[in-house]
């Protein structure tokens, strides 16, 4: 026989309303009265009823979370943060890849509307500003990440993406590099727009010009970063400094570096504006501006939870500011 609500408050020995909430995961109830009741729910191994809680709260326990793709570390650690939320408060999270689609995402937000998912987490496209805001007239839950999208509604949690770039040339400044190239995304993505914003800022204010012919920015993928760094390499001026701010075209990069042989930082300096577990392990250690994606997973959860609680209604835009994290491959320009 499955096990009720009431045993699972029994065995917890807290009411009945209390386990309820405890599972829903709603803020008024302590920690560790949650773990209590979490661990009697596992220990009957009580499975709740979500077609009849549905009807009566008008929540399904489901949450949507939206992503261009999962091999890129900022996304896994978003999915990370949120899907550790949704354990803890007792939320089903279903993740939607897709490759930055904005009609696949459009299909997960129609089904996100028609089984009444009580949230959503959009770190996509950046389009389909309507149906987000259909989402939220519904009463939906709504949090955008990571790209802008213009016309809706929705709180926003984003990157610092101007202080990641201005932090990386002014890096590259103080190391005494004034060559610096520059391999980023393009002006319609809010990363390229807005870090290309803060390289010509960092570089304005060392009163030193944007070179053109050291600025190469294309569409999000490994081939680009191959061909962009070849043409780089290949200048009779060639930079002293690679800074790369479209991260899914670094594998490219630095494939062109390994094949040639390029000695970093002697030779070229690298810093990345973006971070993953193995830019650590790379030879030499990879310079990064940390983007802090799972505190930007975990800014989302906090909005998130606000709306679906009632605790906050209002339209945000938080900013989650970059750290350098100064590694093996940047040093002094090599001398020519």
């Amino acid at each position: 026989m499955a096990a009720t609500l009431i045993a699972v408050a029994q065995l917890a020995g807290v009411s009945t309303s209390t386990a309820s909430r405890a599972l829903t995961g709603h803020p008024s109830v302590l920690p560790d009265t949650r773990e209590r009741v979490l661990e009697a729910a596992r220990s009957l191994r009580y499975r709740p009823n979500r077609m009849a809680s549905a009807l009566r709260t008008r929540r399904t326990g489901l949450i949507g979370l939206v992503v261009n793709n999962l091999w890129n570390a900022s996304f896994t650690a978003i999915a990370d943060a949120v899907q550790a939320w949704g354990v803890t408060a007792a939320h089903q999270v279903l993740v939607c890849s897709t490759d930055g689609d904005p009609a696949r995402e459009a299909a997960f937000l129609d089904t996100v509307a028609e089984h009444h998912f009580d949230g959503v987490v959009i770190a996509g496209s950046g389009g389909n500003h309507d149906r987000i805001n259909a989402l939220l007239d519904e009463g939906t839950a709504v949090v955008t990440m990571n790209r802008e999208v213009p016309g809706a509604r929705a709180t926003s949690v984003m990157p610092g993406y101007g202080t990641a770039g201005r932090l990386a040339v002014e890096h590259l400044l103080a190391a005494g590099h004034t060559r610096v190239a520059e391999v980023g995304g393009l002006d319609r993505f809010t990363s390229g727009r807005e870090q290309h914003v803060g390289i010509v800022e960092a570089l304005g204010a060392a009163g030193l010009p944007v070179d053109p012919a050291l600025v190469e920015r294309g569409p999000f993928e490994p081939g680009f970063g191959r061909s962009a760094t070849e043409r780089l390499l290949a200048l009779p001026d060639p930079p002293t400094a690679l800074l790369i701010t479209n991260h899914e075209a670094i594998s490219g990069v630095l494939a062109v570096l390994s094949e040639r042989r390029i000695d970093v930082p002697s030779g070229l300096s690298v810093i990345c504006t973006e971070d993953e577990p193995s830019f650590a392990w790379w030879h030499p250690p990879m310079t990064v501006v940390d983007n802090r994606a799972t505190e930007m997973g975990r800014a989302a959860v906090v909005r998130l939870v606000e709306q679906l609680t009632g605790a906050d209604t209002g339209v945000h835009r938080d900013v989650v500011e970059p750290v350098l994290v100064p590694r093996g491959s940047t040093g002094p320009p090599p001398r020519r």
